[in-house]
């Protein structure tokens, strides 16, 4: 059985929103279960796109703040708005 693959919605470069608390799943076992990674609201980019192997789901990881990969899924996240700048780039931009 052939699972076929979902094409993605957001392609790579692409910058994204988190649309919620993007909470510890177990994948980073340095952080507290259940630990806030990202706050709704914070922008990142995506640096890459994969499919989950049993049901061909995008999964798009986010480099958030320019410092943390995380990985998420189409309903974690939306484009940001156009002039929507990461924290670390708008104090640069001061």
């Amino acid at each position: 059985m052939s699972i076929e693959p979902v094409q993605p919605a957001y392609a790579w470069g692409m910058r994204v929103v988190a649309l919620d608390d993007l909470v510890n799943d177990g994948s980073y076992p340095d952080r507290a279960a259940d630990a806030c990674l990202v706050e709704a609201g914070t922008v990142g980019e995506i640096v890459n796109v994969g499919r989950v192997v049993d049901t061909g789901e995008p999964v798009y990881l986010v480099e958030f703040d320019g410092r943390q990969v995380i990985g998420c899924t189409e309903d974690e996240i939306a484009p940001a708005p156009a002039g929507l700048l990461p924290v670390h780039e708008e104090e640069a931009a001061r």
